[in-house]
């Protein structure tokens, strides 16, 4: 099996660097979103990887470690509904994570709804799908402007 890295595909834009205020209101939107960090983090994991945004997915199992998530419910997360790691609030909450996500293909059936209502009080509800759509926000920047992982090195 080789080691070797190849080289980051080459940033487009630096759209911090030109459009700093709609930039620093959507992260202070963000900032406002009312959810457990590990439950916050583990949403963001989720979209990023159906996204496939490495730069989202390098900084959320950073945030998610440091909220205190272990290494076994990070590495089942993509198998989320079959894993024994996540109890049914959880599973509910990823569940509708892909939905919304794929909403161009989910339409967010009325069975996801339901049990995520079913779930979360509507302010808990609220508040998910204000984290699902800004971490698909931030995702399609990363991923439209080859934003590259903060960890990464030429060296791997």
């Amino acid at each position: 099996m080789s080691t070797t890295t190849h080289p980051a595909p080459e940033p487009r834009l630096d759209v911090f660097a030109h459009a700093k205020p709609v930039y620093a209101a959507m992260a202070r939107v963000e900032e406002r979103i009312d959810l457990d960090p590990v439950l916050k983090e583990l949403v963001k994991l989720r979209a990023s990887q159906i996204n496939g945004c490495a730069f989202c997915l390098d900084m959320h199992w950073a945030a998610a470690k440091a909220a205190g998530e272990r290494d076994v419910r990070l590495a089942q997360l993509a198998a989320h509904a079959e894993s024994p790691y996540f109890d049914v609030r959880e599973r509910t909450v990823l569940a509708l994570t892909d939905a919304v996500t794929l909403v161009s293909e989910t339409h967010v059936p009325d069975d996801v709804w339901a049990a995520a209502a079913a779930q979360l009080d509507e302010g808990e509800l609220a508040n998910v799908l204000l984290q699902i759509a800004a971490i698909n926000f931030w995702n399609r920047l990363a991923v439209a402007t080859r934003m590259v992982p903060a960890s990464w090195t030429a060296e791997g």
